[in-house]
């Protein structure tokens, strides 16, 4: 079938991403000019702007179904791209859409439906004998219900809601003593957050590595996946930073995972991109955890490493295209890093912190791509997330990766807000993350006495840099120089250039 325009029921730096590729296509993009930021860097981008400015609407327009369907058939588009976020995972607007003869770019409502209940999820994953932690077979009713399931699985348990994720309506309970409450919180939580109290229990895997696998089906029914991602630098289950592939697999649980990641995507008929995500234990077992049926966040290093363009191979799909290569074609080259870059006071527990970007300056070396959605004189607006631009940075293996991404951090300029750049410039100098022992818990338990101490956000930062610096003999050494043949520069000059705003 034929796809001429698209619309993306989105905003920010996906938008500017699935323009980008539609371009490529010679395909004609639509997007939605809203009152909350008229002038955002993805409205000047498309073909087509729908001003919905004036629109007396109470949700927000990427939010209401009937509306974007509205705006698809009135500016006659084939097709819907929804992104990640906001109804990305919405089975009922991918219906919705599909009955208006609209295609929608991404998986069928039934395979959304399946997958975004992690309770279907589970019993799908233990039907197709992929390793489970120990849990509920269904939600849980209540708290005595809930209490009698952690008794028997045995303390420490995780309250997770049915449906939606992101780490909302999600929590830890070490003790029975703590699990009324803890269980009333997740299911209120879980309820405002995705309008279902729903909850379930597992058995809470301590200390593990969060592993996500990248999937991609046709509706002949063929998949492949993509190799993993590392996805373990997270806070309060939020992701900030990931990588491909991961140190914590060799080649034998490499193809182990990404067997069973094309397993689980079979059982519901599964096609366009999606991810499947696993914990991986001190011992190297691992979990099935859930299915993101969408385009990630964190897709481009999966691009970067295996040169498969994801949104492009999403759009190939939704029109009928088999894929062009099958799992033996697909090879990983290098090594990807991407850190998010957001408008957060790291003082402050990550606090979003909303305002105009004065002054906004990304790297532009072949080793380095910026995905972004703002420029110099854009607002980061407190109705949506609050990411400024992904650091994406590759290289010819790990360390190489790594060591090119303390230059790229060096050379991000941001002024107006505040970054997430001074604990990433931290982060890629920590021992722990270079070796690769970092695990979910790595933020909390070896970085919370560094960087939520203090006030002077910039000071401690340049601080901390100085003493990774010692501890690396590495003082004395001169700046690194343009051509990026140095992996650090000197403290001083660091800290000149934190600071010179």
């Amino acid at each position: 079938m034929k796809i001429r325009r698209i619309f993306i029921a989105n905003r920010g730096e996906i938008a500017v991403r699935i323009i980008s590729t539609a371009r490529k296509m010679n395909i004609e993009t639509v997007v939605v000019r809203n009152a909350t930021e008229p002038d955002a860097l993805y409205v000047s981008l498309a073909d087509i702007v729908f001003d919905n400015t004036e629109d007396p609407a109470d949700i927000p327009v990427f939010l209401n179904i009937d509306r974007l369907i509205d705006i698809a058939l009135e500016t006659s588009c084939d097709a819907v791209h929804p992104g990640y976020g906001f109804l990305a995972e919405n089975a009922y607007f991918a219906q919705k859409c599909i009955e208006n003869n609209i295609v929608f770019i991404g998986p069928s409502p039934d395979a959304i439906y399946k997958m975004g209940n992690k309770t279907i999820a589970r019993e799908l994953a233990m039907k197709q004998g992929i390793p489970m932690a120990m849990g509920s077979q269904g939600n849980i009713g209540n708290e005595e219900e809930a209490a009698a399931m952690a008794k028997n699985i045995g303390y420490p348990v995780i309250i997770k809601a049915a449906s939606g994720g992101g780490g909302r309506g999600m929590r830890i309970v070490r003790k029975p003593e703590e699990m009324e409450k803890m269980f009333l919180i997740a299911s209120k939580e879980a309820e405002k957050a995705f309008n279902d109290p729903s909850v379930f229990i597992e058995k809470y895997i301590e200390n593990p590595k969060h592993i996500e696998f990248q999937i991609l089906g046709d509706t002949a029914g063929n998949i492949v996946h993509l190799g993993e991602r590392e996805c373990s630098i997270q806070r309060k289950h939020q992701k900030l930073l990931e990588e491909a592939p991961s140190s914590a697999l060799d080649d034998d649980l490499r193809n182990l995972m990404g067997s069973m990641a094309v397993r689980i995507a079979a059982a519901v008929g599964y096609y366009s991109a999606g991810t499947v995500e696993f914990l991986l234990d001190s011992e190297r077992n691992f979990y099935f955890m859930e299915m993101n049926t969408r385009i990630q966040v964190e897709h481009p290093v999966t691009e970067m490493i295996t040169g498969i363009d994801l949104i492009e191979q999403q759009i190939r799909i939704a029109r009928g295209e088999t894929l062009a290569f099958g799992q033996k074609d697909v090879r990983i080259q290098g090594w990807s890093i991407e850190c998010r870059i957001n408008a957060e006071d790291v003082q402050a527990g990550f606090a979003p912190d909303p305002g105009k970007i004065e002054k906004l300056i990304l790297p532009s070396d072949s080793f380095v791509r910026a995905d972004t959605g703002v420029r110099s004189g854009s607002s980061i607006v407190s109705s949506y997330d609050s990411m400024i631009a992904k650091l994406i940075i590759t290289g010819t293996d790990r360390k190489d990766a790594i060591r090119k991404c303390k230059l790229a951090l060096d050379r991000v300029w941001i002024k107006g807000v505040k970054t997430t750049l001074p604990f990433f410039r931290m982060l890629v100098r920590n021992p722990k993350f270079i070796d690769g022992s970092f695990t979910t818990a790595f933020i909390e338990k070896d970085l919370d006495k560094y960087y939520l101490n203090s006030e002077y956000e910039e000071m401690l930062a340049a601080w901390l840099v100085t003493k990774l610096f010692e501890d690396e003999n590495l003082i004395g050494k001169s700046p690194a120089a343009d051509n990026g043949n140095n992996s650090d520069m000197s403290p001083w000059l660091l800290n000149k250039r934190i600071n010179q705003f």
